[in-house]
């Protein structure tokens, strides 16, 4: 498989402008549920600006990341996601496959979560990926940054499924089930170089779609994402400027019946660069149902896709890739 892609001459994705969805005035949202509309039913991709995250924490997550990845290994394999019941913490080069038949992806990862304690209901429950956070034992402003961000980005999470049900013609409300004590995943990526003798369709990150129902990625401007066209094929989402590509994942394709698009994507960084990333998963209430919404059906159309729970889905998704 080709690991290259092409530059269109307009952005790959839309630019989408959110603030409207951080108003506190109702009226203001309508408007930009109608741009997600549009893009939902496309390659379920955008760009999004508006977004509320300061440039200033934004950097510091970035830098804050390349300071973790430049640690010694064994720094980083004292806080291994082995060594976690809740898959939070250090996952080395080549830990995971997501492209079926590939060679691993060429990356490393450090995992955060919501940091719940061992005494917690749903930790006592032995729920999936519920517990705490591991951190090494030298990085307070480490742990400073990412818990800070992690809360700002649970709230644009739930911003953000303000719009998306908006978008399908439901009440603002709609997920706040979904949102109550959300799962979400920060993730920490660093990509190296693709080696010149990278084995056949080795590269940073394997064709796949997201396992949640939202993505929010923070990129810095090395470049290298790539999401599928039907049209033109693979195609480069190029940093843009202050903005965070947002993509939907399979469990909102699930949720409408797959009137939403959750779209491959992957990771070739061919600039022979360090890339670094850092995605933001919101994948909602473990217990939640995930059951086809049944404005989402067509007349005569039935469900393709059997009812869920949030934690049931996600097993499944972990299951295929850590096999």
């Amino acid at each position: 498989m080709s690991l290259s892609a092409v530059h269109l001459e307009n952005a790959a994705l839309p630019v989408v402008d959110v603030s409207g969805l951080l108003s506190d005035n109702a009226a203001d949202w309508s408007a930009v549920a109608d741009k997600i509309r549009i893009a939902c039913l496309d390659k379920g991709f955008m760009y999004i600006v508006g977004h509320g995250i300061s440039t200033d924490l934004r950097k510091a997550v970035l830098s804050q990341a390349a300071a973790f990845f430049n640690r010694t290994h064994d720094d980083k394999m004292s806080v291994n996601m082995k060594r976690s019941p809740c898959n939070r913490g250090y996952e080395e080069m080549r830990g995971q496959t997501l492209e079926a038949g590939a060679p691993p992806d060429l990356k490393e990862s450090f995992y955060i979560g919501r940091h719940l304690e061992a005494d917690h209901p749903d930790v006592m429950a032995g729920m999936f990926n519920r517990g705490p956070n591991q951190w090494p034992s030298d990085a307070a402003e480490f742990k400073s940054v990412m818990e800070t961000y992690y809360d700002l980005m649970e709230k644009l999470g739930e911003a953000m499924l303000r719009g998306i049900a908006l978008s399908l013609n439901l009440n603002a409300d709609y997920f706040d089930g979904f949102s109550t004590e959300p799962n979400c995943g920060l993730r920490l990526v660093h990509y190296p170089p693709q080696p010149v003798n990278a084995a056949p369709d080795e590269k940073g990150c394997g064709a796949h779609t997201d396992w949640g129902a939202l993505t929010m990625l923070l990129q810095d401007d090395i470049g290298g994402l790539q999401v599928w066209d039907d049209k033109a094929g693979w195609v480069h989402a190029t940093p843009i400027d202050d903005t965070y590509v947002v993509n939907l994942g399979d469990m909102m394709a699930r949720w409408t019946n797959d009137k939403y698009r959750s779209t491959l994507h992957r990771v070739v960084n061919a600039t022979g660069l360090e890339r670094y990333s850092v995605p933001f998963f919101y994948s909602g209430n473990p217990g939640y149902e995930v059951s086809c919404i049944p404005t989402c059906l067509d007349e005569g159309e039935s469900p393709r896709h059997a009812p869920t729970t949030v934690e049931g889905h996600i097993k499944e998704m972990y299951a295929r890739t850590y096999a």
